[in-house]
């Protein structure tokens, strides 16, 4: 039963990962529209707090970039990881805010799947952890379990399954 639960919070942690890294690419690509294209990116001065289109694309690249990488190592299990990501979702809730009198509901779903994100790295943090660990000490590259590969040995002399 604990097992089950341990599991289940893994679950939490590859999903929390895999939102930073859609996130991320989303980040990336709002960015980029607003480096190459900045008559695209609509924003009025009662609606939206910024200096400079050209600023903010650089910013949504450069956080976008941060969080596909912190992204990537959560989904290779690495502790380190987790905590940074826990720092990089909590600035990203928080760096949503400049954008919420021109992108209201954006601004409010962004939020809501930064919070969900949270809850999954946070709850439950030793059990998750240990289960993430496991996961990937048995697992090989691309999800194959370890000998799966002609070049590899079984771990242990047996195959797992």
């Amino acid at each position: 039963m604990a097992e089950e639960r341990s599991r289940a919070w893994a679950g939490w942690i590859a999903f929390a990962a895999v939102i930073m890294v859609v996130n991320s690419l989303i980040n990336i690509l709002q960015g980029m529209v607003a480096l190459l294209d900045d008559e695209r990116v609509i924003a009025t001065p009662d609606a939206f707090v910024l200096v400079d289109i050209t600023s903010w694309g650089w910013a949504l690249v450069i956080f976008g970039g941060v969080m596909l990488t912190v992204g990537g190592f959560l989904l290779a299990g690495r502790t380190w990881a987790r905590y940074a990501a826990v720092i990089v979702i909590s600035l990203h809730a928080v760096a949503q805010v400049v954008t919420i009198g021109a992108y209201p509901f954006w601004t409010l779903l962004m939020i809501a799947l930064d919070t969900v994100v949270l809850f999954g790295l946070v709850a439950r943090w030793e059990p998750a952890s240990e289960e993430l660990r496991y996961q990937n000490d048995r697992v090989g590259p691309a999800g194959l379990a370890n000998g799966e590969f002609p070049h590899e040995a079984p771990s242990h002399g047996t195959r797992l399954s």
